[in-house]
């Protein structure tokens, strides 16, 4: 007899700013694969530029849409056999990214209160300028206890 336990867990976050630039990335578990800084840079480019192609190609418009040739929201979530990414678009353009395993809940969620926590904690840093890297430690703070208590309380579940 062989217990299993199907853990779930947030991996990565990245910020890109509306440019396509990485503003903030960080593993969030350590089971995250490590990730050099310029593969970072890359990722978020890449993100970025794939998420406008999507955003144009798409076929569908969403409702509320502002863009007549396109969808304003590219993309939202990947899933593939090992990993899950969401995206949460802000609409000056930021893009919040989150990776996860397959089958964790709440990335929606966890996103728009990372959302929350860059606007309450880096935006309101009199010494942040906008597109530039998140240096700001209680952003930091914010999103560990932040992640911490939604894996806490998935597991409760």
């Amino acid at each position: 007899f062989t217990l299993v336990v199907n853990t779930m867990a947030f991996l990565h976050l990245f910020i890109v700013n509306k440019s396509g630039g990485l503003i903030h990335h960080r593993a969030l578990n350590p089971k995250a694969p490590k990730i050099g800084i310029n593969e970072w840079l890359r990722i978020g480019s890449t993100f970025h530029s794939l998420h406008a192609i999507a955003a144009e190609a798409s076929p569908l418009r969403m409702e509320g849409n502002k863009n007549p040739y396109g969808a304003d929201d590219g993309i939202q979530e990947i899933q593939a056999a090992g990993l899950i990414l969401r995206c949460f678009q802000t609409r000056t353009g930021v893009k919040f990214v989150i990776t996860a395993e397959p089958g964790t809940k709440d990335c929606a969620y966890v996103l728009r209160e990372i959302y929350v926590l860059y606007a309450d904690c880096a935006l309101k840093d009199p010494f942040y300028e906008l597109e530039m890297p998140i240096r700001c430690e209680l952003f930091t703070q914010g999103v560990d206890a932040l992640i911490e208590r939604v894996e806490k309380s998935s597991k409760q579940r």
